[in-house]
């Protein structure tokens, strides 16, 4: 990313598989983005599709998608609102746009093991009879190869201790490129 520009708002990236806590951080970290750095939304995949109705599990059609969403989260970071967007998102394509098209662009990578997703299995999802495609199980994913945060949820630490984890690495950040 390059400097922070005052007139657009953050767009938070916030990525990984289903199931590994991206909207839960998502949610934690809200309201202190918004003390610390103004306006503030959060926004989840599931949220967005179920608002303007969006159907397919495919590949194909998830990168339409996710596309869609970077876009609609570029919209948003125009009007100088910050956007924490949780959303799967496992395409080198989305990343890469929106790493050139939106100038306040922190990818956020949730990293965690697909065994120990299923095994937590919060959403219960990987339980349903036919949960659609999933991404890392059915669909392939693309993960990220240099994402600016990387925050590892093995399900062993607190949702505050992941929470103040992923706030000092943003800090950080933000003031590495003030």
């Amino acid at each position: 990313m390059k400097k922070i520009n005052k007139n657009k708002g953050i767009l938070f990236w916030i990525t990984g598989l289903s199931g590994s806590g991206k909207t839960t951080l998502g949610k934690a970290i809200h309201k202190e983005i918004k003390k610390l750095y103004g306006p503030t939304i959060m926004i989840s995949g599931d949220d967005v599709r179920k608002i303007f109705d969006l159907k397919g599990y495919e590949y194909k059609q998830r990168l339409q998608i996710t596309n869609k969403y970077c876009k609609f989260a570029k919209y948003i970071t125009n009007q100088k609102i910050n956007v924490i967007f949780a959303v799967i998102g496992m395409f080198h394509e989305s990343r890469k746009w929106n790493k050139k098209n939106i100038q306040n662009y922190i990818e956020i990578y949730v990293k965690s093991n697909i065994q120990k997703i299923i095994k937590n299995n919060k959403k219960k999802i990987y339980k349903k009879k036919n949960p659609g495609k999933l991404t890392g199980l059915d669909v392939k994913a693309e993960y990220p190869r240099n994402p600016d945060i990387t925050i590892l949820n093995n399900f062993q630490n607190s949702e505050k201790k992941l929470k103040d984890l992923l706030l000092k690495k943003i800090n950080i950040f933000i003031n590495e490129k003030k």
